[in-house]
């Protein structure tokens, strides 16, 4: 292999983690280093003036997502990547009201699958939680900071950018602004020859579309390893002929089966919806969140957003945000798109979101701890008793969201594997108890 090559390769090796890769190697450190021994401050990651050579998290050794690395990349993507931000605005941040409930802890509940309870507070551990938030009845009543993050700080979203994309998406079909049976191609043009070309943005829009696209990361010839190559921001090596940046790449993915049919959870279906809401508002996604979400909803913070090397935002997962602010969302999307006494975008958009995607479709998938859910708009519908629908992001992000007991709860983590799967046993079944519990109080 040339070293262009295997240099490229490896600066690709931390950013792919962001899709949920690298999971061999996290599975071997996660049977070694507990969420404690694992916390980056015990490790000293970047720790001195200078750090020493072995406690070094930079590019381009880019190992920067793997574990133990990644829980102090997820707090830290700005300090090795180039971003844009989501501004929050100029005025002041809405204060969110406080009833803190320290019941909470002693919460009980058994993981599915198991028979041993566990304790809430257990979970965080088991699970490399980061920073949880519970807001209910639009109060927050339980805060919490782990590893690389505090209050003051912002943590890789992850995927959970794709249910923000899916959000601006949505709110376009109800403005009329995108019509979602209308076909890609007649919106963008330049995909007309790929498989995005001719499905429907409603296809997009909830991953139903047929592709030859492989993120298999065991195998060196995956179509994920062009694509990255493609998507990174660092400079191309010499004799590079690919295509440069995600818009490029897209035009080039084949389809492989029929339209509508199954439900495919790949990220570069958000990356051609990130470029189908800028062609019909002319805006790139960073800054449509500013001016449609961040810099309305009160946020206390700005949230910045990765890029590759032509300054378009990463839809699929770029993301990073305050815990507090992810929470203003998730009231936001609890109250029917209505926040600190203004409406932000019609409620039509949450009903929607809420009614689900295809459940025939999502089944074909294969989600052993999701049965019965499905995926509309890029957000996760979990179809069970209390309506519960969520934003989620590899290594265990997510946004949490209960209407039966007016329960908000993010989670940031650094969970050593990628695939929620590993962790929702413990999280589902966490989160219900503490629904209950609320409801009760």
């Amino acid at each position: 292999m040339p070293d262009s090559v295997r240099s490229v390769l490896v600066t690709f090796f931390g950013i792919l983690a962001l899709f949920g890769g690298l999971e061999h190697a996290a599975a071997q450190s996660a049977t070694a280093l507990s969420a404690e021994n694992s916390d980056p401050g015990n490790m000293g990651w970047m720790t001195g003036f200078p750090p020493p050579p072995e406690k070094l998290i930079m590019q381009p050794e880019s190992d920067f997502f793997s574990f133990p690395k990644l829980r102090w990349t997820v707090c830290h993507i700005r300090e090795l990547m180039p971003t844009k931000e989501v501004n929050r605005g100029i005025g002041s941040p809405a204060p969110l009201a406080y009833a803190i409930d320290k019941g909470i802890d002693a919460v009980r509940f058994t993981p599915l699958g198991g028979d041993k309870p566990m304790t809430w507070k257990e979970s965080l551990s088991a699970n490399y939680t980061d920073g949880m938030l519970i807001i209910h009845k639009g109060r927050v009543v339980y805060e919490k900071y782990f590893g690389c993050l505090d209050e003051k700080g912002k943590h890789a979203a992850m995927s959970m950018t794709k249910s923000l994309t899916g959000l601006m998406a949505e709110i376009l079909v109800v403005e009329g602004l995108l019509f979602d049976t209308a076909k890609v191609s007649s919106i963008i043009p330049e995909l007309k020859n790929s498989a995005f070309g001719s499905a429907t943005v409603r296809q997009v829009m909830d991953m139903t579309t047929a592709l030859d696209y492989s993120e298999n990361y065991s195998d060196p010839k995956a179509d994920i390893w062009v694509y990255s190559k493609a998507a990174s921001p660092l400079p191309k090596p010499k004799g590079y002929k690919g295509p440069n940046g995600y818009f490029e790449y897209l035009q080039t993915v084949k389809q492989n089966g029929v339209h509508g049919d199954a439900f495919g959870y790949r990220t570069i279906n958000t990356d051609v919806l990130g470029w189908i809401i800028s062609r019909v508002t002319g805006k790139d996604l960073a800054h449509l969140l500013s001016e449609r979400i961040w810099s309305r909803m009160g946020a206390e913070q700005d949230g910045y957003m990765t890029v590759d090397a032509l300054g378009t935002p990463f839809a699929g997962g770029g993301l990073s945000a305050s815990m507090r602010d992810l929470g203003r969302l998730g009231l936001l999307m609890l109250d029917g798109g209505q926040i600190n006494g203004q409406q932000l975008f019609p409620k039509e958009v949450v009903t929607n979101i809420r009614a689900g995607g295809d459940k025939k479709a999502f089944a074909k998938a294969g989600y052993n701890t999701l049965e019965g859910g499905s995926y509309r708009g890029m957000w996760w519908v979990f179809h069970n008793t209390h309506g519960a629908f969520a934003a989620r992001g590899v290594h265990g992000q997510t946004i949490y969201l209960d209407p039966t007991a007016e329960m908000v709860i993010v989670r940031f983590a650094s969970f050593p594997m990628a695939k929620n799967a590993q962790i929702d046993p413990t999280s589902l079944p966490a989160y219900q108890a503490v629904a209950e519990y609320l409801m009760k109080r």
